[in-house]
């Protein structure tokens, strides 16, 4: 194949291709690394679920890059696929923390050694939360539900903004009423694992929480803000569609997923740091054991 006489769309399928094919490379690589060293079943579980985020996104968005002329439907049922993982992956984070720290909500095992301990809330949560309440199994549970709920909102209104668009009911302000209640909802599920990583940063830390929560929320981040920042180049006119055959809408669409491509490929490195499979392998113990010798 010669690439000079691609045309410019063809080269940047190309190298969107070649972009997905290096993040389910590295996440296949890190993910083979965890099923070799087959060790704690329930926190490995998680973290094949959140690696797998990646390239789920990339061949998510590809595919979108594939039929640049797809309907509204089409992107939103693509655009659907990515949040309903988001907030799978968002309830197993909480889950991998919970196993972390040996707590069982559905045995009722909360260790002694945390129980008490104050939780501080903080506007607007204190207009319906004590600024400060006391851990226990009710605040735990309470605090998994936040996160639960997502899981559940999400696909049932990616279900209703299908329909709405198929009836030609989607309107201006029930976009508007659907985007509210999502953000809402999310802003609820990481206020939960923020709030939660706070009260345990210190038993957290050998794990490195903050770097694999970084992770998932980058992907959140750069998908959303991205969106919304090339929604605003195309209202002010700096993206313009220069072909006869691309709207500029669609042209947004096009540009939103070969940007995503990109991206998971560095997340998918990223992640081979954060969610290192050194903790199962027994290299950890042992240099542990070494520092202690020392």
């Amino acid at each position: 194949m010669d690439i000079s006489e691609l045309d410019r769309g063809q080269i940047t399928v190309l190298g969107s291709g070649i972009c997905v094919m290096l993040s389910m490379h590295f996440t296949v690589q890190l993910l083979s690394q965890h099923l070799f060293y087959w060790k704690n079943p329930k926190e490995q579980k998680a973290i094949i679920i959140i690696i797998l985020m990646a390239p789920i996104y990339a061949i998510d968005s590809f595919v979108g890059l594939l039929d640049v002329h797809g309907s509204e439907t089409f992107f939103t049922f693509l655009d659907s696929i990515k949040e309903c993982y988001e907030a799978l992956v968002i309830a197993k984070f909480l889950a991998l923390l919970y196993s972390y720290l040996n707590i069982s909500i559905s045995k009722n095992v909360v260790p002694d050694e945390i129980k008490g301990r104050e939780i501080h809330h903080s506007f607007p949560m204190t207009l319906f939360q004590p600024r400060t309440v006391h851990l226990d199994h009710k605040t735990l549970t309470l605090l998994k539900q936040w996160t639960w709920q997502f899981v559940i909102i999400r696909p049932v209104l990616s279900v209703l903004m299908i329909a709405f668009q198929l009836l030609g009911m989607y309107t201006t302000w029930v976009s508007w009423i659907f985007t509210i209640i999502l953000n809402i909802s999310v802003s609820l599920a990481l206020y939960s694992l923020v709030l939660f990583y706070h009260v345990f940063a210190k038993e957290l830390k050998p794990h490195n929480p903050l770097a694999k929560f970084l992770c998932i929320k980058g992907i959140v981040f750069f998908c959303f803000w991205q969106g919304i920042v090339l929604e605003i180049l195309v209202a002010l006119g700096i993206i313009k569609s220069n072909h006869f055959w691309m709207d500029v809408e669609h042209l947004e669409e096009a540009i939103q997923n070969v940007l995503i491509c990109l991206e998971m490929v560095v997340f998918s490195v990223l992640q081979q740091y954060a969610y290192n499979v050194a903790p199962y392998s027994g290299d950890v113990e042992q240099k542990m054991k070494l520092k202690k010798r020392e």
